[in-house]
């Protein structure tokens, strides 16, 4: 099931129209209260929404998913009219996992849906890392240090699983800006640092395991401890 929050009928019926036509079933909503009503009764696979709506907008909304464990992980697409840089990098940096500024064609968003739906599933799956005493499991959100949880953010625990993902692998601070935060944007590499350092701090004794490649970036390696 895939819920779409949009106050333009026009627009959300076309999409759901389109969407159950697809394949995928498809529900959608004019009010945020109606949205709410809906995931008491159940969880979609995915979340269509609008930054612009009635009685609460579409970044609040973002953050209120985000912030509850049990739609924390739940894919969301933003829709918006609003096309500014600005807006794109809130969004994204709220948590959405991907942005299609109005207008937008119809065989590109169903495109779009089936390529975010595909990462998903595969993120699901069951995959651990181990590095020393560092453990971390991307599926269940759990991070241990020497067998003590640790509590990341959600760009932190995101910038984490990258690197072990690819550990000995140098990124860029303009790359972990791309991969992580979703745009690349000039002269806000510390944002990035900020970020490692953070990191590192809550990581404790194996935050030594983050490597500073001085000129480059940054990577993780199991002798940098």
């Amino acid at each position: 099931m895939i819920y779409f929050l949009e106050d333009d009928s026009s627009i959300r019926e076309l999409v759901v129209y389109t969407l159950n036509n697809s394949g995928m079933e498809a529900a959608g909503f004019a009010k945020p209260s109606d949205f709410w009503a809906a995931m008491e009764k159940q969880l979609p696979k995915l979340i269509l929404l609008d930054i612009m709506l009635p009685e609460e907008d579409g970044l609040h909304i973002l953050k209120r998913l985000r912030s509850s464990s049990s739609t924390r992980k739940l894919p969301v697409i933003m829709l918006t009219a609003k096309s500014s840089e600005y807006d794109k990098v809130i969004g994204l940096d709220e948590g959405a996992d991907d942005y299609i500024p109005k207008p937008f064609g119809m065989m590109e968003l169903v495109a779009r849906i089936k390529a975010l739906l595909r990462r998903t599933e595969e993120k699901d799956s069951e995959i651990e890392y181990t590095l020393g005493n560092l453990y971390v499991c991307p599926s269940k959100h759990i991070v241990k240090s020497n067998g003590k949880s640790i509590t990341l953010t959600l760009k932190e625990f995101e910038l984490l699983c990258l690197l072990m993902e690819n550990k000995d692998i140098v990124f860029t601070r303009d790359q972990l800006l791309n991969r992580i935060w979703g745009y690349d944007f000039d002269g806000e590499s510390r944002t990035v640092d900020v970020h490692i350092r953070t990191l590192r701090q809550k990581l404790g004794e194996s935050g030594g395991f983050i490597e500073t490649v001085r000129g480059i970036g940054y990577r993780i390696r199991e002798n940098s401890v």
